[in-house]
């Protein structure tokens, strides 16, 4: 297969990773619920933490919900994408180190990383979604998290994965008809 249609394989198999926005929206829900609590703020950090764990297991079952299995190696590609998702593992030391220097913005510069990673899935899934909120993501944090404080980022930010997850299922259905 050539590059194009092996991206076009993995855009049909995978969903364009739609099993994985969907489940971030639940993880930055959670983010949100935590976010408003008040409780210590190490003990509020810690706990978002947390609530990334369950990422994996819900884009596993959305993923079986939409048909996608999520850890399927049949496409060269899909290694390409398991990288540039190990991208976001790196960064968490970023996000960690956050956590220690300047607690008060953790949330905000979880939700930057977050939205960072996800400018190379646009080349990968051809998506004009992902390179949006690749980009808007990292600056609505960014303003959010320093003018409000880390519950209006999470707040907001789960609409927009709502919007980013509806986008990407428009996507999808176009490129499948």
């Amino acid at each position: 297969m050539s590059l194009d249609e092996l991206r076009n394989d993995i855009i049909v198999r995978q969903k364009k990773g739609l099993p994985f926005i969907a489940a971030s929206t639940v993880i930055w829900l959670l983010i949100a619920v935590v976010a408003s609590m008040d409780i210590p703020l190490d003990l509020k950090n810690l706990l978002v933490f947390c609530c990334s764990a369950p990422l994996m297991p819900l884009a596993w079952l959305i993923g079986r919900g939409l048909g996608v299995n999520i850890f399927s190696n049949d496409n060269e590609l899909g290694h390409l994408g398991f990288l540039f998702t190990m991208n976001q593992v790196l960064y968490l030391l970023i996000v960690i180190w956050a956590y220690n220097a300047t607690p008060e913005s953790m949330i905000m510069v979880h939700a930057m990383v977050f939205g960072a990673h996800l400018l190379p899935f646009s080349w990968l899934y051809k998506s004009r979604s992902y390179q949006f909120f690749a980009v808007i993501v990292p600056i609505l944090s960014l303003i959010l998290g320093n003018l409000f404080g880390g519950f209006a980022v999470a707040g907001t930010l789960t609409a927009v994965e709502i919007v980013f997850a509806l986008s990407l299922w428009r996507e999808v259905k176009t490129f499948e008809a």
